[in-house]
């Protein structure tokens, strides 16, 4: 107590001109400490260490590495500090911030010196943020345009050199800094104006970049060449006046030209749509948002064949493979690799936009595509049901459904085989009744489509909400892989900003047929294309396929959907023809015949370029399915007498032989109670003999060809009469 009144007697006993002055500077050493303090902790506030992690861009590469497409916010291609070479960071520090090294984040020193230099010269001629200022200028305060944006950059430089090394902030520095012409980062920019990746950058390719930090428009290289090289020279000499480098080194670097060369950046149209498909797939299969991919920086190897996708971008442009009544024909096309489900190339519509709608995704009615997986293969995963079993081709109704050929044309029993080869829509509805619709859709759940439809219209491809080029190469796949689905996929692998592998692609495979049925299917679908509805276009190689077509629904006669789906032993594609818009003004004038042509015209320039495969090699533990057989349309027999042997007088009758020897041959007598009896059956000849010939009695015969395969006989010959 005594001690603190001692005190206040002293403070009492200093003049009042002497108290002032010790009072104000205890006051403004309390400010400057908290000042201090609001500094030093303040960058906290400032610093939203999110922003530390920049955006980098997403890069799409063939497997041989080639860059078809990029996806970001910003260009940039981050690159470790320790891949940038001394001399290139020398230049930076040397231009921009020299004292680096030696202070925290702001230098007082080279801060009063501007200040100094711009009172001399009563203008602003000298900046003094420091390297780690514009880094947090740029990084947090680009859109600030406060007062206080000044105070706030200084407290932020002080938190990154608090919390960061200098090598880390150099290399966010290089990293973060924009070089015009849309490019961040160093190594962006050194692939734009060299071609090459920082980590090789000369001295005077790094002093170039390094000048572009003050004005990356002003000072750029493609548009103002004189000036940047004048800036370039400028970081040259201050690196000399640093003692980064010699006054040797200088002039002589200071004597080469800008050295560039400049990679013009590609338009690239033809890859729109299959890049399109990759981000649907990076989405759904991978979580990668686009936004994610615009900044995450990853590097997704896809599947695409460059020389597929180009022929068939090419293919797609000329107008006379799609037939419209007006203008606006579109398409879509997709081919999968069959031996791992890779798409390796797609096109989502003629003249196709990013953002604009990818056909390969849109669900379209399939028409009589869908009867190989909905109704043929299915029911010959059943014993009594095989490509040369007869089925009923007659006009009936089911529940008021009635299925009609397209030709109105009815042959009362056909086989598999020829109602799947000729289209016909009887036989197909027909037999989806008769396995059972429930059936038929368990194989399509297998094989990725989930129908709502329960109506007998899906042997047709009458479906309510139809099927995508996608979903038809997945579905056709299984006949050229032994009965096996996988799922198409454009993604092989996936890597992160680190370069770690995050996913690698290796679908499972799944059997939905028997190799016996993929196979019986691919044999029918060869005579399709060479025989059947698919025989438009040429294509000399393997193929087995369907066409498909719906009628328009305001156009009488005419079409709304037009569809080849086919396969090589290397190859799954699917090609749509139609228009987006379905109304009267709106139809195709001629139906499956264009998809058929164009696919074909595809397949025939690859191959010119990568020749395919000449025909479907049959597996092993598989029957082959014999062609189907033709009987002849009419038979001329004739009957004449032999002698010999222990029947003095013998009948012969003869007739034109078919072309097929496979064609065998009855013979019946003809009887008065138009009950004819068979008296005999002949393979691989054209005669018959008659051993008892009756005397004085007459006898009449006839020849049926009869087809083997399908148990069926054809139309009877002429009569013939034997008689003594």
């Amino acid at each position: 107590m005594e001690k603190k009144n001692s005190i206040k007697k002293q403070w009492k006993a200093i003049p009042n001109r002497i108290k002032w002055p010790i009072l104000i500077a205890g006051f403004i050493l309390i400010l400057a400490l908290i000042g201090y303090g609001v500094i030093v902790y303040g960058g906290s506030l400032v610093v939203d260490e999110q922003d530390l992690l920049l955006d980098a861009t997403t890069t799409f590469e063939t497997q041989d590495g080639e860059v078809i497409a990029s996806l970001y916010h910003e260009n940039r291609d981050p690159i470790a500090i320790e891949d940038v070479p001394e001399h290139v960071k020398n230049a930076f520090i040397a231009i921009e911030d020299r004292r680096f090294y030696e202070h925290a984040g702001v230098d007082f020193k080279s801060a009063f010196r501007a200040v100094y230099k711009d009172i001399l010269a009563m203008e602003k001629v000298e900046g003094a943020s420091t390297i780690t200022q514009q880094l947090a200028k740029n990084l947090f305060l680009h859109n600030d345009k406060t007062w206080m944006r000044k105070t706030k950059e200084v407290m932020a430089a002080i938190y990154l050199e608090r919390h960061f090394s200098k090598k880390k902030l150099l290399e966010l520095y290089v990293n973060q800094m924009y070089f015009g012409r849309g490019v961040y980062g160093i190594e962006t920019a050194s692939q734009l104006f060299f071609s090459k990746s920082a980590s090789e950058l000369t001295l005077s390719e790094g002093a170039l970049l390094a000048g572009l930090a003050k004005a990356p428009n002003g000072y750029s290289p493609i548009n103002h060449p004189e000036k940047a090289l004048t800036r370039r020279n400028v970081v040259l000499r201050a690196m000399d006046d640093a003692g980064i480098i010699s006054t040797k080194q200088r002039v002589a670097e200071q004597g080469k030209t800008l050295g560039l060369h400049v990679k013009d950046k590609k338009s690239t149209p033809s890859v729109d749509s299959y890049v399109d498909l990759v981000m649907k797939e990076a989405a759904k299969e991978h979580q990668l948002s686009i936004d994610e991919l615009k900044r995450g920086g990853y590097r997704i190897v896809v599947n695409m064949d460059e020389t597929a996708q180009r022929i068939a971008y090419e293919q797609f442009e000329k107008e006379d493979y799609f037939p419209g009544n007006t203008k606006g024909v579109q398409g879509a096309f997709v081919m999968m690799d069959q031996q791992n489900g890779a798409i390796v190339a797609a096109i989502g519509g003629r003249d196709y936009e990013p953002g604009e709608l990818n056909r390969v995704t849109v669900k379209r009615q399939p028409g009589s595509t869908m009867k190989p997986i909905a109704v043929y293969a299915p029911a010959m995963m059943r014993e009594k049901y095989q490509p040369y079993s007869l089925i009923p081709d007659q006009k009936v109704a089911y529940d008021g459904y009635t299925a009609t050929n397209y030709d109105g044309q009815y042959d009362g029993a056909v086989s598999l085989y020829q109602a799947l080869v000729e289209s016909k829509n009887a036989p197909a509805v027909w037999l989806l009744e008769n396995i059972g619709i429930s059936d038929a859709k368990g194989y399509l759940e297998k094989m990725g489509i989930s129908l709502p439809d329960d109506g007998l219209a899906i042997a047709l491809g009458g479906l309510k909400q139809g099927l995508t080029p996608l979903d038809m190469v997945q579905s056709y796949r299984t006949f050229t892989h032994n009965g096996q689905v996988t799922d198409a996929h454009t993604i092989d692998r996936i890597y992160n900003q680190d370069n770690d592998l995050i996913f690698q692609a290796d679908p499972p495979s799944e059997e939905v047929f028997s190799p016996q049925v993929a196979w019986s299917m691919t044999e029918i679908l060869q005579t399709a294309v060479n025989n059947g509805t698919a025989q438009a276009g040429e294509y000399q190689k393997a193929l087995a396929g369907k066409t498909g077509s719906t009628q328009h629904p305001y156009a009488e006669e005419y079409y709304k959907d037009a569809w080849f789906v086919g396969y090589t032993p290397q190859y799954v594609s699917a090609l749509w023809m139609g228009y987006d818009k379905s109304d009267e003004n709106h139809y195709l004038t001629v139906g499956s015949e264009y998809p058929t042509k164009l696919t074909k015209a595809i397949l025939t320039e690859l191959d010119k370029r990568s020749s395919l495969q000449g025909t479907f090699k049959k597996p092993e533990n598989v029957k082959a399915v014999p062609e189907p057989i033709t009987l002849p349309e009419s038979i001329k027999a004739e009957a004449t007498h032999i002698f010999g042997g222990f029947s003095i007088v013998k009948g012969k009758i003869t007739w034109n032989r078919a072309q097929d020897d496979r064609v065998v041959y009855h013979i019946y007598q003809e009887n008065d109670d138009g009950l004819d009896k068979r008296i005999g059956t002949v393979e691989d000849a054209n005669e018959f003999i008659v051993d008892d010939v009756p005397f004085f009695s007459s006898y009449h015969y006839y020849v049926v060809p009869y087809n083997p395969l399908t148990k069926m006989e054809g139309k009877r010959s002429n009569s013939v009469e034997l008689s003594l």
